[in-house]
């Protein structure tokens, strides 16, 4: 894959040269090869895969437990951390001359590897360290004894992720350690062959992460059968109750879920008040930056493409079968909510200088409407399905 910067500026060349639309551009400047992965000499023996098909969260929780002797895809990987949720959130900072706009569309704010395991219901181990030597120690005992390690580190800091924004350099980002070649680490990161980084680069990534105390999770091979069908159902009532709220228990939860796909469309259509969207991002710097920053959040960035409702449609799906559930009414609800964000990103993605704000934006807001109404269709249709 691409860096964030490439990747944006492919991503506009291919438009331009193609008349593709965001989405479209973006799904071929960052396809992955479809082979079989060849372990490269030094892999620990028994992981499953590297990269990812779409969400980058789900395949290394399906890798870390398809190492530990537990198979499942990436669509129930996603579910089973609680699939899709939404965050709309508006930061200001003093070195930015404009606000930044975040939308988290996949399930917040408990890590995904954790949502995974706890739904399955199957124990890790995480080791902590005050020193960074202690640390890798750690680590290296780890995935020298067969168990690849999910670690936390500073995204920005990577050398693969140098193009990310210095107001995001130090976002907290899991990857997976699963070996050592050469002297180098091998990581998981959305790459179909394994990065690697040499020991004093991981330090740096992993130091730079400073809530997170050296973490380092790791599982071992479930010691009893996986009750599948009660950790879909879990899952679905977790996602659900994130959906309606609360979810922090505190005011931000007006940013969260439903409600805070209704404070979008209301920010959109304000014209009148300094929240509204035709004050915040009318100028042309901070006009561009909204269209982008949107389409990056709605295809990508904390999330999949179509805000991760297409893949969550296929959990669902799978889960209908898997659980004995009537599903097929909500998977279809949340996929026709997934091809609204989608047109919602190929929006945002070909606006330019000649765009009207105002048109736009409440071009923008119908569309997020109709999609939190199918969200809300089917958020009914999984209640009703668990009974």
């Amino acid at each position: 894959m691409t860096d964030h910067r490439s990747r944006k500026q492919l991503i506009r060349e291919r438009m331009s040269h193609t008349g593709e639309s965001y989405t479209t551009a973006h799904r071929h400047v960052t396809a992955r090869r479809r082979t079989a992965p060849i372990p490269p000499a030094g892999l620990i023996e028994g992981y499953p895969a590297f990269g990812a098909e779409q969400h980058a969260p789900s395949a290394l929780s399906r890798h870390l437990l398809g190492q530990a002797g537990l198979e499942i895809s990436e669509p129930m990987a996603c579910g089973l951390g609680g699939g899709i949720g939404f965050l709309y959130a508006i930061f200001e900072y003093r070195a930015m001359n404009y606000p930044l706009l975040t939308i988290v569309a996949q399930h917040h704010p408990q890590p995904w590897f954790d949502a995974v395991t706890a739904h399955l219901g199957i124990s890790t181990e995480t080791a902590t360290s005050s020193t960074t030597r202690t640390a890798l120690a750690k680590l290296d005992a780890a995935v020298d004894a067969g168990r690849p390690a999910l670690i936390v580190v500073a995204r920005g800091s990577l050398p693969w992720h140098s193009g990310v924004s210095e107001m995001e350099a130090a976002d907290a980002y899991p990857v997976v350690v699963a070996g050592r070649s050469g002297g180098e680490y091998l990581v998981d990161d959305r790459a179909d062959e394994p990065r690697r980084i040499t020991r004093d680069e991981l330090s740096v990534a992993w130091a730079a992460h400073r809530k997170g105390r050296f973490a380092l999770t790791t599982v071992g091979r479930p010691m009893t059968a996986v009750e599948l069908p009660a950790a879909i159902r879990a899952a679905l009532r977790t996602t659900t109750a994130h959906l309606t709220g609360p979810v922090l228990g505190n005011n931000f939860d007006a940013n969260m879920g439903l409600a805070g796909m209704a404070k979008l469309v209301a920010e959109l259509r304000d014209t009148g008040t300094k929240n509204g969207w035709s004050r915040r991002f009318s100028g042309p710097l901070a006009f561009e930056a909204a269209m982008t920053r949107l389409a990056e959040c709605l295809t990508w960035q904390y999330t999949a493409p179509g805000a991760t409702r297409p893949l969550y449609a296929e959990f669902l799906n799978e889960a209908a079968t898997t659980a004995d559930l009537p599903l097929t009414d909500a998977a279809q609800s949340c996929d026709r909510a997934g091809e609204i964000w989608t047109r919602i990103a190929d929006l945002a993605g070909q606006a330019g200088p000649e765009t009207d704000p105002a048109t736009i934006f409440g071009h923008i807001a119908d569309l997020a409407a109709a999609a939190c109404e199918q969200e809300t269709l089917m958020v009914q249709q999984i209640g009703a399905a668990l009974g």
